[in-house]
């Protein structure tokens, strides 16, 4: 099997990008990328040699220096000093898996021909995705704005053999490691700092990655929902399709779909009740889980537009002879996209929260806390606390970060998007959305325990089987912080056939 990726024209999916990722393909830039990136570079560098009116950012300062003309003679000095000059991220570290995106969303970018970017620029790029070069990103720094300066200035540095990177396992300068494969420092031509430094891709990788696992999260949750269903002794009605076909929001019949099939078989659900209704964090599962379904699917459309696009400034079109200034470096649509993303995989716990709670509260038969002798035992009192009080940071964190802004560059920037605050929020939403499923997870496989000797559906009950295999049921009290990380690594290690993760 060839396990490499060809970048090109063609449109790259999610689901692509997921499969890349998965299987540790290799990148390389097809002939028809390198044609583009080479034609786009030579006439760029005719133009400079015939042009000598000001281009912003080719032979201009930056930012509100736009209109500071630079001598041809400092054009590469100028571009040095551009990437050095915005290396200032700050605060955490990016993860490793989000700079290797960085890393594959820019050299997409820059393979369409509109950038002026050198072709070993380029190929380099691509060498440091193929040997886990990762450089060290910092999460603090950028506005979303005129892309992610700060970030992709760090993502950058390498290049010149400045700046860190991660490298087996060890976080060493980059020139050890351009040292080590024989790699000379990229000499940047005019414009080539720009074309990496504006772009989208701190944004555009963040989003990707959440995306590819909030659909695995959304599975969960249904999942997890149906099992705390079953625990609490659900009804199976509000999951009949007539009621879902009268208001046919894709992910709410998606939703309603999924729980009857995880139910079928069960002899838990087909029992016959005392109770007519059930509150709305089970009856409403369809409603609410699909409406975040609905939320991830738009997220999705945005960042499969965005990681095929090209986000420098200025751009450049041959065919017309033009190099065009605009605003394409500009994350408003992201920033409302990651913002509309926290807030579904919030919801996503916040109805998960107050299923734990019921399956704790003492009624529908089951005992208090879900553990023999309550009182002695506390049992899954406290777990329900840690789970409100991640319910609320999340609600915390949910508030949008695209309705910010803030003047910089002298006024010349009056408009950001603040759409890399929303990406590290999203990403830290999503999260605690796993441990909020965990904590669920802990208190409805406990629960279900209280119906025996009656059995859930035959794939609930193998689900279960694997989960009882890392954390057995509670019978006295113990230290349940380690349930509760064993119970995140269990997810974390879940696999899901890939056909099941698409929202809609």
């Amino acid at each position: 099997m060839n396990n490499t990726h060809y970048i090109s024209t063609e449109v790259l999916s999610l689901e692509a990008l997921q499969e890349i990722i998965s299987n540790d393909k290799s990148l390389a830039l097809s002939d028809e990328a390198k044609v583009n990136i080479q034609k786009c570079r030579e006439y760029l560098d005719k133009k400079m040699a015939s042009h000598s009116k000001p281009i912003y950012g080719i032979n201009t300062g930056f930012g509100s220096l736009c209109n500071v003309k630079i001598s041809n003679e400092n054009l590469s000095k100028l571009q040095e000093n551009l990437v050095k000059s915005h290396s200032c991220g700050t605060g955490e570290e990016a993860p490793k898996e989000v700079v290797k995106l960085m890393l594959l969303l820019k050299i997409q970018s820059l393979s369409y021909g509109h950038s002026g970017i050198q072709l070993q620029t380029v190929e380099r790029l691509v060498d440091f995705y193929n040997n886990d070069v990762l450089p060290v990103v910092y999460t603090q720094g950028s506005l979303g704005a005129s892309g992610d300066l700060a970030p992709l200035a760090h993502l950058s540095l390498p290049l010149l053999g400045e700046g860190e990177v991660y490298f087996k396992g060890k976080k060493v300068h980059a020139s050890e490691v351009l040292k080590q494969f024989n790699w000379s420092p990229i000499v940047l031509q005019s414009k080539e700092g720009l074309a990496l430094l504006n772009g989208t891709q701190f944004m555009s990788a963040y989003g990707a990655h959440i995306v590819m696992k909030a659909c695995k999260f959304s599975y969960l949750s249904d999942l997890i929902g149906t099992i705390s269903l079953e625990g609490f002794d659900g009804r199976i009605e509000p999951f009949h399709e007539l009621i879902h076909f009268i208001r046919p929001h894709k992910g709410q019949i998606m939703t309603a779909n999924r729980v009857k099939e995880f139910l079928e078989g069960s002899q838990i659900i087909v029992q016959k009740k005392t109770h007519v209704q059930d509150p709305y964090s089970f009856r409403c599962i369809p409603q609410v889980h699909g409406a975040s379904k609905d939320a991830i699917e738009y997220v999705k459309k945005v960042f499969t537009t965005e990681i095929n696009s090209v986000t420098d400034n200025p751009n450049i079109f041959i065919e017309s002879d033009q190099i065009i200034s605009g605003g394409n470096f500009h994350g408003q649509p992201l920033a409302l996209a990651l913002d509309f993303m926290a807030i579904a995989l919030a919801e996503l716990g916040s109805i998960s929260e107050r299923r734990t709670y019921q399956l704790i509260s003492g009624t529908r038969n089951l005992p208090a806390f879900l553990v023999d002798n309550p009182g002695l035992n506390s049992g899954l009192m406290i777990p329900q606390y840690t789970a409100a009080s991640i319910a609320s940071q999340n609600k915390q964190l949910a508030t949008p970060a695209s309705i910010d802004s803030i003047v910089s560059s002298n006024g010349q920037e009056d408009h950001v998007s603040m759409g890399a605050n929303a990406a590290t929020k999203a990403l830290r939403v999503m999260e605690n959305l796993e441990r909020i499923l965990a904590i669920e997870l802990m208190n409805a496989s406990q629960a279900i325990e209280y119906r025996r000797p009656l059995k859930s559906s035959e794939f609930i009950e193998m689900f279960l089987k694997a989960y009882r295999e890392e954390v057995p049921l509670i019978k006295d009290d113990r230290i349940l912080h380690y349930d509760i990380e064993k119970t995140v690594v269990f997810l974390s290690s879940f696999q899901i056939e890939a056909n099941l993760l698409t929202v809609t």
